[in-house]
């Protein structure tokens, strides 16, 4: 019984929830950049998105990545769901007058450590896929972007970030996506360039 016990292995049979969480990252990526490339102003429509789809699912893909053991996919959805949060707190807070409204230079360095983050990141995706070195790769970038336009305040380079941010969401929901449809089908039917 006890050598039994001992051989004893558990299978998970959970879902990979990592789409889910490319999915809110990447649709609420793309919204708030259309915003910053200047196709509408910012209302309730993206935060909303950002509090729910892009925070809490986020927040709870990260939950289940780390019940599955994969520290890479906890730290990274967890952490861009509460920045979401954060974000939609920053805009939110100084409307209730309780605290002032952040500089464009803070912005700028709250920017750039999501920045510096994104690249530790971006250096890991290089052992898992193709597609999610693009995402990575491009979130880098827009993290910069965004950072530089806050600290020179110059109004193309948010416009250029926004434009740049729509591709990094789009690449997010095409990665999100092609997951879940080569589970459906079985087989290969997006490819992602999975580094084996």
């Amino acid at each position: 019984m006890a050598n039994e016990l001992q051989n004893l292995t558990l299978k998970d049979t959970t879902a990979n929830p990592a789409p889910l969480g490319l999915l809110g990252f990447g649709m609420t990526t793309v919204l708030l950049n259309l915003h910053n490339a200047g196709f509408f102003p910012l209302d309730a429509m993206i935060l909303g998105m950002g509090v729910f789809y892009g925070g809490l699912g986020q927040i709870i893909v990260g939950i289940m990545e780390w019940k599955k053991n994969n520290t890479f996919g906890a730290t990274a959805f967890t952490s861009y769901g509460l920045f979401w949060l954060t974000l939609v707190a920053l805009i939110l807070l100084p409307k209730t007058g309780v605290v002032s409204a952040s500089s464009p230079f803070a912005m700028g360095f709250y920017l750039t450590i999501w920045g510096l983050f994104s690249a530790v990141l971006f250096i890991g995706t290089f052992r898992l896929s193709r597609a999610l070195q693009v995402v990575f790769g491009s979130l880098v970038l827009l993290f910069f972007l965004l950072a530089a336009g806050d600290f020179t305040g110059n109004a193309t380079l948010k416009m250029i970030a926004g434009y740049e941010g729509i591709f990094c969401g789009l690449s997010a929901i095409y990665t999100g996506l092609a997951q879940v449809m080569n589970e459906v089908f079985g087989r290969e039917v997006a490819p992602l360039g999975v580094i084996k």
